[in-house]
């Protein structure tokens, strides 16, 4: 990656794992959508069956490469890798994050980008207005949303579906949050965030890769964003639990001296109250160091990312697909 910045209108990123077909049929109606007029980086998240090939892009008429990644990193941090290397190669006008699988519809696209060129935010996100997931999905994705609030005092209500101005692509790979969840980063980035309510389409082909504990894996990691949020409101439970369990304790040693207790109930309760007593300092040094982990961590950089990406596959120079979609010799 040299320190010479290329210029581009437009840059659609999208993650891919094992899922070339759908891939392909995106690229396609990206380039039928827009007319052409983007450049598709594609993130091989380390796929072996099927990966994506530069030519699945050249056969949609637009222009774009593939960064194929040493090793699965997981879907967020995928977008992570793109992200970094978007801001430290292109100088973009806006740049798109979308999911290979069709779920994010080409069709909404110029919607994020109309409200983004307002010029009044830094970044747009898609929320959701109509959703197609099972009955199961939908009820785990309302209880995690009940905790996701109760924990950090915030609502998330959008996903990786994001157009992104200069600003915001630049702040964003500047921060490590987003290695971890993208949507929850956009949330403490202090962007200017808009909304453009949007439809959940379909997968084109085959089901998702991602199992249970995959998507509470992802749930976890959207608060560990929040980390000195969900911190203090743990610490305060603790506080609630550790002052309660003091007062009982010398509640029950009152009483004991009295000769109000039972034998063996005195010896029962006050084990179970200081049991409860270091499992709430417990809980709550944990959580410290979590928070401090987080906060020590430092953005990636140029040669942490060259150590990441294991080689890059480049069509078309970005002029020669302006001119191929504007009809120009």
């Amino acid at each position: 990656m040299s320190g010479l910045k290329v210029a581009s209108d437009l840059i659609v990123l999208m993650p891919v794992y094992e899922d070339r077909r759908s891939a392909s049929k995106l690229v396609q109606q990206l380039s039928e959508t827009l007319g052409g007029r983007c450049y598709v980086i594609v993130v091989e998240d380390g796929s072996v069956d099927d990966p994506v090939q530069i030519a699945d892009i050249a056969a949609a008429g637009v222009a774009g490469e593939v960064l194929y990644l040493a090793r699965n990193m997981g879907h967020q941090r995928a977008i992570a890798t793109g992200l970094t290397y978007i801001a430290a190669t292109f100088e973009p006008a806006a740049v798109v994050v979308m999911d290979s699988d069709g779920e994010d519809r080409p069709d909404s696209v110029p919607s994020l980008l109309a409200e983004l060129h307002t010029g009044r935010v830094d970044a747009v996100v898609a929320r959701r207005a109509r959703r197609s997931e099972t009955l199961g999905f939908r009820l785990f994705y309302y209880f995690y949303r009940f905790i996701f609030q109760i924990l950090t005092g915030r609502t998330i209500r959008f996903g990786n579906f994001t157009a992104l101005s200069p600003v915001g692509v630049r702040r964003l790979a500047a921060m490590q949050e987003v290695w971890l969840h993208l949507a929850s980063t956009l949330m403490v980035s202090r962007l200017r965030l808009g909304f453009v309510p949007t439809d959940r389409g379909t997968r084109y082909f085959g089901r998702s890769r991602m199992n249970f504990v995959g998507l509470a894996l992802h749930g976890m990691r959207s608060m560990m964003v929040f980390a000195e949020d969900v911190l203090v409101r743990i610490v305060l439970f603790c506080s609630v639990i550790a002052g309660t369990s003091i007062v009982l304790l010398a509640t029950t040693t009152t009483l004991k001296f009295l000769g109000f207790a039972t034998p063996g109930w005195f010896s029962t309760l006050s084990g179970i109250l200081i049991v409860i007593l270091f499992q709430a300092g417990i809980l709550t040094f944990v959580t410290l160091m979590v928070a401090g982990t987080m906060r020590g961590a430092a953005p990636m950089g140029r040669e942490q990312l060259a150590l990441l990406i294991e080689r890059i596959e480049k069509g078309a120079p970005l002029a020669a697909a302006a001119n191929a979609s504007t009809g120009s010799p």
